[in-house]
């Protein structure tokens, strides 16, 4: 049965950093692309960041480059999500989500972690 674990949030202050991470089961993750999304209150959700097989990037969000950066560790089956000068507007509930080869459409998705709640807030 194929699980994802979405964890790592919290409460962070502006400018301040977070590590997402997803640990999967029942599949192997460096078999993937790894897709990282994110829905703000009131807000559709909305595709950041994908790391695909061969470990190439992909920004979707223009206002996370620089910011933020996905790396794995195969030998736990988990990816992360570095997120570095957090603002407010990153405050959100974060998923992330594999597949064969990265897609900004939340609908190309089938499996998902059960997100994790990053708030920037002083």
């Amino acid at each position: 049965q194929v699980q994802l674990v979405d964890s790592g949030g919290g409460l962070v202050q502006p400018g301040g950093s977070l590590r997402l991470s997803c640990a999967a089961s029942g599949f192997t993750l460096d078999d993937s692309a790894v897709a990282w999304f994110r829905q703000a209150p009131g807000k559709e959700r909305e595709a950041i960041y994908c790391m695909d097989r061969t470990d190439g990037t992909t920004y979707y969000t223009d206002s996370v480059k620089d910011r933020f950066a996905g790396s794995r560790d195969n030998a736990k089956n988990t990816v992360y999500l570095q997120m570095n000068s957090l603002k407010p507007e990153d405050t959100a509930v974060y998923y992330c989500a594999p597949r064969e080869w990265c897609s900004p459409w939340s609908y190309d998705y089938q499996y998902w972690g059960q997100g994790t709640q990053v708030t920037v807030s002083s």
